[in-house]
């Protein structure tokens, strides 16, 4: 697991910054993790101390495994040590061992050897190792001599750990800031994995660092990490002052999102607006006349002709500004039936750090990242997924995302989801929209080392057969279908889809959740399935299904499955490149463009400077043939300017002569000749 090309990260924060939990998402990609706990035990009649205690044993996955140091502090660079190259460990923290280092039990000793020994230990090691410290240099100097003790001795243990580490953070209220290397990081960039040209890197010791290049060059990789993405947190806006007063002002006090007054009524037959429709055929029309070798873009002409009309141009320029909203909302009950305890708190917290597969595509693409938590969901097998209420305040707030992400000029919006039980949720708006069953539209449930897990996907066939039998008398409006089956993330997944339409920001849709969304929103405003764009459809049967409804063709098939929103991210840059190569290219000259290649040779050959080029011939009814030197004269170049015709004849397309016999030569009188 190296955090992004390091293999020893320190740690950095004051009380209650969120510092342990930026540590522990560091390493949540390990399968393994050594968690060492340096603080004493607790005294038994301190309960709020216990409690904490309690709190950070509870984040940890049952796969972590938890060493105690307290009882010596030099045994902590031991196992630091000894830690072998497959191992990451998560030292937690350095404080609790500062202070077992000073207390009387352990005195007389050395306090800078030790900690000197520390930062060797951590130099040397062969293990990925996260550390987490307080930061106390920001405090007053305490009035007591133990006090001072303290301080002086944890900060004289972090300086000598951050110079012994690859990289350090401070976070600052859950706000990580890199301090090593002092380069920042690159919003936009190559990926971590490439290097310059004319060497390889090869790896010199266990710490991640690099040796020189072939030509004897440092490797300018080795200094500031990898490209991070722009990650974002979802504002809280201010209600109103007139709303507050009147008491018009909603909330959702059964959901963990934010508190909107606004006079929105989201309700079926919302006229929203609609793409340019003359803008994506013209743009079709005009990739037909470009200086475009071979059949041109294939089934990409429809990228084009999309983002034409969502611009409202012929000339559609690449998405630059794009933003990922990434659902986290997990479903109880039989929907989640053999996901992984955790799991999607894992991927989300991964996001929220800059790591994991969807966080690297994201920078690699320079798009911003906001991982959203959207209100858990009941059991639909038992009752309604979500209230009334809880439906509403998820859809407005989904539009109000949109609207941030509009206002903060961002031109596309990639919706993802990563919650568990979401794929049967959607599977269950499918079937109540749709008319399908619900084994068709269920996919394949898989185990964490990759086998099908057949008991868990007939779990859910049955979770979704119960919950359409629960509900077979009630109606099926929109609303009614995201509160009794589709549940909080399908409901801001659908108030997104609104608020973009409504703000004319196209979205990718990328996965079951994005696509039942869209199936929901189909049923408020019919204009947001114009404003969609599907890239891939992964295998999946309830995409299929939900495309072919909806009208919407995905542009590949590539069956990628790296989760909800890392799918469409992976196909960004070649739709991007599309764009870019409609929009840069000439016209042809057979349609009236100007050719900039420079004129030929006036003999009629053309050569290269060495003369080896081969001659090229001209047409017999070339002028410049007429004359010795191939050159026409000033008469026929008046008479006969060198103009391309705007249309050409097209050669037939079926079989039979492609030239007409003029047959017998006829006199003026209309008399056969001879």
């Amino acid at each position: 697991m190296s955090v992004d090309g390091w293999n020893t990260v320190l740690v950095l924060g004051g009380i209650r910054s969120g510092k342990s939990e930026f540590a522990e998402a560091l390493v949540a990609d390990a399968p393994t993790v050594r968690y060492v706990a340096t603080s004493a035990a607790a005294d038994p009649d301190d309960t709020e101390w216990a409690t904490r205690l309690a709190a950070h044993r509870a984040r940890r996955p049952g796969s972590w495994t938890t060493e105690e140091t307290a009882g010596d502090p030099r045994r902590l660079a031991d196992v630091l040590a000894s830690a072998g190259p497959n191992e990451t460990l998560l030292v937690d923290d350095l404080g609790g061992w500062v202070t077992v280092l000073l207390d009387p039990a352990h005195q007389p000793a050395d306090d800078v050897a030790t900690i000197a020994e520390l930062a060797e230990a951590v130099r040397a090691s062969e293990a990925r190792i996260v550390l987490v410290s307080p930061e106390v240099g920001l405090s007053l100097v305490p009035t007591t001599p133990l006090g001072r003790a303290f301080t002086d001795a944890l900060g004289a243990a972090n300086r000598a750990v951050a110079d012994a580490c690859d990289a350090v953070a401070l976070v600052v209220a859950g706000q990580p800031a890199w301090l090593k290397p002092s380069t920042p990081a690159r919003l936009v960039g190559v990926p971590a994995q490439a290097v310059p040209t004319g060497g390889t890197t090869v790896p010199t010791s266990s710490t991640g660092s690099t040796a020189a290049t072939a030509d004897g060059a440092a490797d300018p990789a080795d200094g500031p990490p990898p490209p991070l993405p722009e990650v974002l947190t979802p504002t809280v806006p201010a209600a109103p002052a007139a709303a507050a007063a009147d008491g018009t002002a909603w909330a959702a006090p059964t959901m963990a999102l934010p508190v909107v007054a606004t006079g929105l009524v989201i309700q079926p037959g919302m006229e929203l607006p609609m793409p340019d429709e003359y803008a994506g055929p013209q743009a079709v029309q005009r990739l037909g006349t470009l200086d475009l070798p071979g059949a041109g873009l294939g089934v990409l002409e429809r990228v084009v002709e999309f983002a034409a009309a969502t611009q409202g141009t012929p000339t559609p320029t690449p998405w630059t500004d794009v933003r990922v909203l990434l659902l986290h909302g997990d479903h109880a009950g039989g929907t989640a039936a053999g996901a992984v305890p955790g799991e999607s708190a894992r991927l989300a917290g991964q996001a929220r750090a800059g790591r994991g597969a969807l966080a690297r595509l994201a920078a690699e693409s320079g798009a911003s990242l906001q991982v959203v938590d959207a209100p858990p969901s009941a059991p639909i097998e038992h009752g309604p997924a979500l209230d009334t209420d809880a439906v509403e305040s998820a859809l407005r707030y989904g539009w109000r995302l949109a609207e941030e992400a509009a206002g903060a000029g961002v031109r596309l919006l990639v919706l993802g989801a990563c919650g568990a039980g979401a794929e049967a949720a959607a599977a269950a708006v499918l079937v109540a929209t749709a008319g399908a069953e619900a084994p068709t539209v269920l996919g394949r449930v898989h185990t964490a080392d990759g086998e099908i897990d057949d008991a868990a996907w007939m779990v859910r066939c049955a979770t979704v057969r119960d919950a359409l039998h629960r509900t077979r008398r009630s109606p099926r409006d929109a609303k009614d279908v995201l509160a009794e089956l589709g549940g909080g993330d399908v409901a801001v997944a659908t108030g997104v889809l609104l608020g973009a339409t409504a703000r004319r920001v196209p979205v990718l849709l990328d996965g079951p959740v994005g696509l039942a969304a869209g199936m929901i929103s189909r049923d408020l405003a019919g204009q947001t399935r114009h404003w969609c764009l599907l890239v891939d459809h992964g295998g999946h049967p309830a995409v299929r299904l939900a495309a072919d409804v909806l009208g919407l063709t995905p542009l590949l098939d590539l069956r990628l499955d790296l989760g909800e929103g890392a799918n469409a991210l992976a196909a960004l840059p070649l739709l991007r490149s599309v764009l870019a190569l409609a929009g840069s290219l000439p016209v042809h000259p057979q349609h009236g463009g100007v050719d900039d290649e420079p004129a030929g040779d006036p003999t009629g050959t053309s050569t290269t400077p060495g003369g080896d080029a081969p001659a090229v011939t001209v047409p017999a009814d070339d002028t410049s043939a007429t004359t010795p030197t191939g050159a026409a004269s000033a008469t026929d170049e008046a008479a006969e300017p060198d103009v391309a015709p705007e249309f050409a004849e097209p050669e037939p397309a079926g079989p039979g002569p492609t030239t007409i016999d003029a047959g017998p030569e006829r006199d003026p009188s209309g008399r056969r000749a001879g």
